[in-house]
């Protein structure tokens, strides 16, 4: 009889065993799934944090066609012109420095001051600018504005870091930009050392500093799926002399019109595409730019 018992508890005891062994069998496989996909979870976030770090581009550059070229209400050139950009950002996109660059396919006539005749003459433009943003709403930028169209055509010498009063193409300007709303920026420039023509003629033939200063308001008032549409208006003023860069008096509004923006799409390729009507009352001058972002 003893050896009865014994032999049921063996058996017992033997059955229980297996069974550990056949719940632990069917349970490593899932504890095994579960090693890996906790494994492939942590690989997958440390991928994703490199993946985050590599979106980060130091450089960049942007190209440009456009019918025209404006600015603050000028019209800069009346051709064709193809823009170019080169820019550097750090990785909180707070500081940028970076050269913008303009040249025409077309040629506008100036007057040779050495013959009186007149030559033809290409634009061209190379700008520096550095842009540092204190949150998403402000900004601070400097620009150095080099537009050295026709200065040799013109009998004159070519001197790109000169920003003598006389030169007539090198000058810079201060700006501020303040977002008010998700939809209206202020924009607020002031030109700094009198160069390109920012000056007054004096009685005695000295040359007395405008200083201008250039406000402006823009606001999206419409948006529907890759269109827009805003608002603009802009106005020029001198403290100092009766003339300003932009105005024949000492002030007035000279830029006011609205940019239709859109997206033209190729498959998955985005090319945005800007057209701005332009009014300028000052000088009646009525234009339809058309600005096309090829990359």
């Amino acid at each position: 009889m003893k050896n009865i018992r014994k032999t049921l508890v063996h058996e017992t005891l033997t059955s229980a065993h297996s069974l550990v062994k056949v719940n632990r069998l069917k349970t490593l496989p899932i504890a095994l799934f579960s090693i890996l996909l906790t494994m492939g979870v942590n690989i997958s976030s440390a991928q994703e944090g490199e993946m985050e770090k590599d979106t980060y581009k130091a450089f960049n550059a942007s190209g440009h066609i456009k019918n025209m070229h404006t600015w603050h209400g000028f019209v800069v050139h009346p051709g064709a012109v193809f823009a170019t950009s080169l820019e550097y950002k750090t990785r909180d996109q707070k500081f940028t420095f970076g050269v913008w660059g303009g040249a025409s396919l077309t040629s506008v006539d100036v007057v040779n001051k050495e013959t009186g005749d007149y030559v033809g003459a290409n634009y061209q433009e190379f700008s520096i600018y550095t842009l540092y943003r204190f949150s998403d709403k402000f900004f601070i930028e400097a620009v150095s504005h080099n537009n050295y169209t026709g200065v040799e055509e013109r009998g004159d010498k070519l001197e790109y870091w000169s920003y003598d009063k006389t030169q007539g193409y090198n000058f810079v300007d201060l700006n501020f930009g303040y977002t008010i709303s998700d939809n209206t920026l202020l924009y607020f420039a002031t030109i700094l050392g009198g160069g390109s023509g920012d000056y007054e003629v004096q009685d005695d033939a000295s040359l007395k500093n405008s200083w201008t200063h250039y406000f402006e308001v823009k606001t999206k008032v419409w948006q529907k799926d890759d269109y827009s549409l805003s608002l603009f208006a802009g106005g020029a003023w001198s403290f100092f002399t009766d003339k300003t860069f932009y105005t024949e008096g000492s002030s007035n509004i000279i830029n006011v019109g609205a940019t239709l923006g859109k997206d033209i799409n190729f498959g998955n390729y985005k090319m945005p595409v800007e057209v701005t009507a332009m009014w300028n009352p000052e000088k009646e001058k009525t234009v339809l730019q058309l600005d096309i972002t090829l990359f």
